[in-house]
Formats: structure tokens, C-alpha cells, sequence
């Protein structure tokens, strides 16, 4: 299998092209975004969160950590490729159905103002978890080989083609939040197909010594589903939790403030991915220097671009979403400071993974997600919308500081710098200077 890496591009091109598909995605969920908050209003639009959140939610909750544990294995033992992509296979199927399970008996308990038959759709959508975990894995399989291309395309596909659907509501005059709804669900069909094919063709599963295989991915993300599952509940878990204790309106109105704050994720996702398969098998003291640039640069950024959007916040949200919208700017900038730390704490908690402990970063994860859960029992009740943003921020600052603090307790690493260094700038650019200076042979070649 040791053909599999060979097309590999460099870890610069592998960035630019993941932080450009993440960038695309995100014009595409702001359209679908836009076009949801105004055509739904602010109820429709929490009914519509309601019905589609937790298929992934429960998908993401079950994950087990086997996403990052067959990038690793594959990374580490490439020999075994069919082997482990089979073991992956099997763990996708128990994983899906148990999450069926747990949210068809589970849901009436966590939506109960919502209206029987959003109850009923949302048990409906839970068969869409299957699609979701087949391409998490099948992504994370994918990018351990360098192939961020397939990647990057199934991501693309989902939000493209929930975009037209919605479009084609829009212009039939037929827009709910169910057949919103819907147009979420049946996007993903396309990119599971592309992506089973990408993955078959790629590996080639094979059912054999499927307990060793097993036993291989389960002892690696036994180890590093903490932090998956610290990533998903800092994703989703004020959305739940919200959702159970306020009106759909208000449900609406924070998912809304919530989209425009995530579109800073780009820069700290992009190199998140690049960086853990880049990082596997180097030294310490490499993943370091790797690790310490990456969150300077991409901190940076997301910084900036958050001033700008805290800055133009209020104008924004009645500009893209309506006037309806107008009340979500205090919580705005609350959740764009969460944003910046919550993707620092991401690019740093890849040194631990790359370096075979992830159990490090669980522990300390868990102890400041832990948090989470209280501070929204005691701030969101008295304060709202305002306290849940409150107490996601509180949690990240947390989990930022365990995280940095370990990396002097348990990888006997001095903590990595955050603050942008005049020389990481000049790394950027020398980089993009050469990426430039590569494509343009073929770009004088095209025109020719």
C-alpha cells in the first residue's frame, strides 16, 4: 500500500486547498443560512434546528474516536490498509444503528415543546445518521493518504446541493421547514455514493483479520474519543441544550448568531486536518515547531477577521438575515472570541494526537467541557440566548488553558507560542510566494 501515498501534495498546497474548500463551504451554508432565517423567521427556523440536528449530533456523540484512529493506523501501518478500511466499514454499521436507537427513543424526551410532528420528522431524519458517519470515516481514511481533493468534494457536494434545493423551494412557493428539512437529509445521498466509490477503489476493504483490525482502531480511539467527543459537544451541546430549555424563536435567533460567529472556523479546520497526518512519525520537537506555527498563523487570522465581524456584527445580521435577527449582535461577539480560542485549542490538541497521546488531551478536554453543562443549567435560564454564549466561552477559555499548560505536564515540550512571530510571516508568504510561482507554468501552459 505504500503507492497510496504517492500523489501527496505538499503541506502548503494540501492547506491552501483545504482552507479554499473551507471557504467555499461556508459562502454555501451562509446562502442556506440566509435563505432559511428569512424565508422561516425565526420559529420555522428553530423548528428546522430541531429536526436536523441530531442525526448528526448522535453520529458525532458515537464516534467512538474511530475517524482520527484510521487516519493514524493508516498512517503508521499502511501495509494493513485493507484490513483496517474493512474494520472501519463494520464500526460505521454498529455505530449507525446504535445512534438510531439512542435518538428514536430519546428525542421525545429532548424536544418536548416542539409539536408532534416535528417530533415525528426528526425520528424520521435520524436514518440519515448512516450517511454521516460513512463519510466522516471515509473522509478521514481518504486525507490520511494525502487525498484532500476527495475530501474537500464530498464536503463541497452536501451544502451545493442543499442550496439548490432550497432554491427550488423558494421558487415553487413551497418553502417549510420540513421541506427544508428535507432538502438537508437527501443532499448527503450524492456524496455518500462518490465517497463509498473514492474509498473502495482506494483500498480495496478486505474482511480479513477483522478482529486484529478492529482491536488496532479501537485501542487508538478508545484513547482519543474524549477529545472527538469534547469537539462535538462544544459544537452541538449548546444547541441542545437550548433547544430544550427556550421557544423555538429564541432557538432561531441563536442559531443564526451562531452560523455567522463559525464561519471563522475555516482557518483553524483547514490546517487541523493538514496538519495531524503531516505530523504523524515526526519528532517531538518537529510536531512542536509545526504545532507552535500553525496556531500562530491561523490565530491570527481568525482574529482579524473576528474584529471585522464584531465591528460590522449588528449591520450584518439585519443585512444577510432581517430585521428579526437584529437582537443576536450581543451574542455575536460573545461567540466570536469562543470561536478564535475554540480553534486554537483544536490545532494545539493535534501534537498530542500525532504523538500517540490522545488520552492526555481527553482528560484535560473533558475537565473543561464539564463545565459547560452547569454553566448553561444556571446562566441560560436566567439570562437566555446571552448566558449560553456566556457559558460556551467560559468552558473554551478552560480547555484552552489545560491544553496549553500540557504541553510542559506530560510531553516534556516547552508550551508553544500563540502570538504571531514577524518570522511566521515570513514563512506564510515565502510560501505562497513559491505556491504561486508553481502554478504558473501550467497557468501559461492553459493559456497557450
Amino acid at each position: 500500500m505504500a503507492q497510496l501515498r504517492s500523489n501527496q501534495p505538499s503541506a502548503m498546497g494540501a492547506f491552501v486547498q483545504s482552507a479554499g474548500a473551507k471557504l467555499l463551504i461556508i459562502a454555501l451554508n451562509a446562502a442556506t443560512g440566509i435563505l432559511t432565517a428569512r424565508a422561516l423567521a425565526p420559529a420555522g427556523r428553530g423548528e428546522l434546528s430541531a429536526m436536523i440536528l441530531w442525526y448528526v449530533f448522535l453520529a458525532s456523540v458515537f464516534s467512538l474516536g474511530l475517524p482520527t484512529a484510521i487516519t493514524y493506523r493508516l498512517r503508521m501501518q499502511p501495509d494493513q490498509a485493507s484490513e483496517l478500511s474493512a474494520a472501519a466499514l463494520m464500526f460505521s454499521v454498529v455505530i449507525s444503528v446504535f445512534a438510531i436507537a439512542v435518538g428514536f427513543f430519546g428525542l421525545p424526551y429532548l424536544i418536548p415543546q416542539y409539536s408532534p410532528q416535528v417530533l415525528f420528522f426528526a425520528r424520521i431524519f435520524l436514518w440519515n445518521t448512516p450517511i454521516i458517519v460513512f463519510v466522516v470515516m471515509g473522509r478521514a481514511a481518504l486525507e490520511s493518504q494525502g487525498n484532500f481533493t476527495a475530501s474537500n468534494l464530498s464536503l463541497i457536494a452536501q451544502p451545493l446541493l442543499t442550496l439548490g434545493g432550497l432554491l427550488l423551494l423558494l421558487w415553487t412557493h413551497t418553502f417549510t421547514a420540513i421541506n427544508a428539512a428535507w432538502c438537508y437529509v437527501l443532499s448527503g445521498l450524492p456524496p455518500l455514493v462518490g465517497m463509498l466509490r473514492c474509498f473502495f477503489r482506494t483500498f480495496k476493504p478486505h474482511f480479513s483479520q477483522l478482529r486484529r483490525s478492529a482491536s488496532l482502531l479501537l485501542s487508538y480511539g478508545i484513547r482519543s474519543y474524549g477529545i472527538d467527543l469534547c469537539g462535538t459537544l462544544s459544537l452541538y451541546v449548546d444547541q441542545a441544550l437550548v433547544i430544550r430549555i427556550l421557544q423555538p424563536s429564541l432557538m432561531g435567533t441563536y442559531v443564526v448568531a451562531l452560523s455567522l460567529s463559525r464561519m471563522l472556523n475555516v482557518f483553524h479546520t483547514a490546517i487541523a486536518m493538514v496538519l495531524f497526518p503531516r505530523a504523524v512519525s515526526r519528532t517531538p520537537r518537529e510536531v512542536l515547531e509545526l504545532t507552535g506555527r500553525s496556531v500562530r498563523m491561523t490565530t491570527f487570522i481568525a482574529a482579524f477577521c473576528g474584529a471585522g465581524i464584531m465591528i460590522a456584527g449588528p449591520r450584518l445580521l439585519i443585512l444577510l438575515y432581517g430585521r428579526e435577527y437584529g437582537g443576536a449582535a450581543a451574542i455575536l461577539r460573545i461567540l466570536v472570541i469562543e470561536v478564535v480560542l475554540a480553534g486554537a485549542t483544536q490545532v494545539m490538541s493535534q501534537a498530542f494526537m500525532a504523538l500517540s497521546r490522545p488520552g492526555v488531551v481527553t482528560t484535560l478536554q473533558a475537565i473543561g467541557l464539564l463545565l459547560t453543562i452547569p454553566l448553561m443549567l444556571v446562566l441560560v435560564p436566567r439570562f437566555g440566548i446571552e448566558g449560553a454564549a456566556l457559558s460556551l466561552l467560559l468552558s473554551t477559555c478552560a480547555r484552552f488553558a489545560f491544553v496549553l499548560a500540557s504541553f510542559s505536564l506530560f510531553l516534556d515540550l516547552p508550551r508553544p507560542a500563540v502570538l504571531p512571530r514577524r518570522a511566521d510571516l515570513s514563512f506564510l508568504l515565502s510560501a505562497l510566494a513559491r505556491r504561486l510561482r508553481a502554478l504558473q507554468p501550467s497557468v501559461v501552459g492553459g493559456e497557450a
